[in-house]
């Protein structure tokens, strides 16, 4: 019995080792977050010299475009936020766990679901207020915010649910997650015992 299992249990390590591929996404996604805040930065620079500029030599500055390229940098800012997330989620899930995400409140793939659709739910609120500023058609600005609004709400009942079915899985299997993560983590165990307890009788 043993002998028939033990050919199983290598393919099972071996399939549980294939998890480290995620960190090419990782490394990826990483790359693309910092790359948007160095833009980001770039550009909140180039946008502060340019409004002095304006200042000394116009004695004034455009309000209107000044918040829009405002907002536009804040959008490039949180879109970099959002790959971040999904970067350092996605090592502590499937590579090894950190602190951080703990701190952030990731700890399993529906919270990191949920941190993204925030950060999307805040990216499309910006976007709104970017369009409300320099809006000069009231039709085609109650179009885009009744667009934003039906997809906001169809994100924040998506968190909803979300929510609940991490909220049932804590009731009826509080330990089994935390169990399997360390002995995948800090026991380097790739298959997963069944306990007697986590029977259904």
């Amino acid at each position: 019995m043993h002998n028939n299992a033990a050919p199983f249990s290598v393919l099972g390590r071996m399939i549980g080792r294939t998890r480290y591929v995620v960190i090419i996404a990782v490394i990826a996604v990483l790359l693309l977050s910092l790359s948007l805040f160095l833009l980001g930065a770039i550009s909140a620079v180039q946008l502060i010299v340019e409004a002095w500029r304006e200042l000394f030599q116009r004695g004034g500055t455009g309000e209107t475009q000044l918040v829009v390229k405002t907002l536009s940098i804040i959008g490039v800012m949180l879109r970099a936020v959002v790959f971040y997330i999904i970067g350092v989620g996605l090592y502590s899930l499937f590579i090894a766990p950190l602190n951080l995400t703990t701190a952030l409140g990731v700890e399993s793939l529906n919270d990191l679901e949920s941190k993204v659709v925030s950060v999307v739910v805040v990216i499309l609120a910006v976007k709104f207020l970017q369009e409300f500023v320099q809006w000069d058609d009231a039709v085609v600005l109650m179009q885009v915010g009744g667009t934003m609004a039906a997809v906001i709400a169809a994100l924040v009942l998506f968190q909803w649910n979300s929510r609940r079915a991490k909220e049932f899985a804590k009731e009826h299997s509080p330990d089994v997650q935390k169990r399997a993560q360390a002995e995948m983590f800090q026991e380097d165990k790739e298959e997963r015992e069944i306990s007697p307890d986590e029977i259904k009788k």
